[in-house]
């Protein structure tokens, strides 16, 4: 059993080409799980993810501040916290930050 704070991960810019002040904490990653990874994103003012896709789902959980989640036809879909998302596999996505504060989320994905 491992039990943890946040706060005792490191936190890693998102590097990705189309990616604007995105941070990434990968709370369980390889070394702990076996299934699933779960990570913790942090978008700051103005930031968002690349509009993207891949071959796995994820499941999106809000922590706190103002988000959307942006899918293939531009339609925006409200994120505030308590709110939670699924992406299906091959699904063009995006998140942006749409408040003043950070908007910070957890996303599970499976470990590949």
């Amino acid at each position: 059993m491992i039990v943890k704070s946040h706060e005792e991960v490191p936190m890693e810019e998102v590097k990705e080409e189309d990616a604007k002040n995105v941070k990434i904490q990968w709370l369980i990653d390889e070394k702990i799980g076996r299934n699933f990874a779960m990570r913790r994103f942090t978008l700051k003012k103005g930031g968002y993810t690349p509009f993207h896709k891949h071959d796995w789902e994820h499941e999106v959980f809000v922590l706190s501040g103002k988000g959307a989640l942006i899918d293939n036809n531009g339609n925006e879909y409200e994120l505030l916290p308590g709110k939670f998302a699924y992406v299906e596999p091959n699904e063009l996505h995006q998140f942006k930050n749409k408040g003043d504060d950070d908007f910070i989320f957890l996303c599970i994905i499976p470990l590949q």
